[in-house]
């Protein structure tokens, strides 16, 4: 593991919040549209029906991008250039099963060839790391992991 690893790391997380949020904008937008292009019908309870289905399309894709914006907000609270003594926000953990990089929950991660599993600080296996420290231990789902390497 290095700087150069945590960095395209959090770039890759920046660039999944990015995406959520683009998205989802894009399905506003067909979704407005296609609510101001509903024509009104000779069978107007349908027609209404059509609108407010939409309308709350709309409502619900806002809520997304709402969250969408909180994980960009969630990477702004740490720089990717800081080292870490203790498992915590923007470690990047090196386990004897995995690699973990707690910023945002994006997932699976491909970063040279290699799998890093970005979770958020606040996930249960985040949990169960926090505190510890390279040489540690730590339980989760009946499992015992040992800590390899921290950044």
């Amino acid at each position: 593991m290095s700087k150069e690893t945590k960095l395209a790391l959090y770039k890759a997380c920046q660039d999944y919040a990015q995406s959520r949020i683009d998205e989802i904008k894009l399905a506003i937008s067909s979704a407005q549209n296609a609510a101001n292009s509903e024509t009104k019908s000779t069978a107007g309870d349908k027609h209404d029906t059509a609108r407010a289905m939409m309308q709350l399309d709309v409502e619900q894709k806002s809520k997304q991008q709402a969250e969408a914006e909180k994980l960009k907000m969630a990477l702004a609270q740490f720089s990717p250039d800081s080292g870490n003594s203790a498992v915590g926000l923007g470690s990047l953990v090196q386990t004897n099963a995995a690699s973990y990089y707690l910023s945002i929950s994006a997932g699976k991660l491909e970063i040279d060839g290699k799998t890093y599993f970005a979770v958020s600080p606040v996930s249960p296996i985040a949990q169960a790391m926090k505190g510890k420290v390279a040489g540690d231990s730590f339980s989760f789902n009946g499992r015992s992991f040992e800590i390899q390497e921290l950044l």
